[in-house]
């Protein structure tokens, strides 16, 4: 049976997303919304440090690529949002 797979978006005009794996997409996203969640806002590294504490041993695959990956999805699909003049980039919840 073929693994289901799921088209990124980007939030960038101009700019395509990637298909990857629904599962570890789903992994990723219930993991970066959660530690969002718990934080209110988190730095992209801190939030990439934190995923891949939590599934290190759990996870195939590069976490950080699999996070910027599904992290401009949900950029993209408005789910979470860049904090405006922070300096580094940090993400929050959005606000919609």
């Amino acid at each position: 049976m073929e693994e289901e797979k799921i088209l990124t978006l980007h939030p960038e005009e101009g700019k395509r997303g990637v298909n990857i794996s629904r599962a570890k997409y789903e992994m990723i996203r219930q993991a970066i919304l959660k530690a969002i969640r718990s934080q209110g806002s988190i730095s992209f590294q801190g939030l990439v440090s934190l995923i891949d504490y939590n599934l290190r041993n759990r996870f195939e695959g590069s976490i950080p690529w699999y996070v910027t990956t599904v992290k401009l999805d949900l950029e993209a699909r408005g789910e979470i949002e860049r904090v405006p003049g922070s300096g580094e980039q940090y993400l929050r919840l959005s606000k919609k």
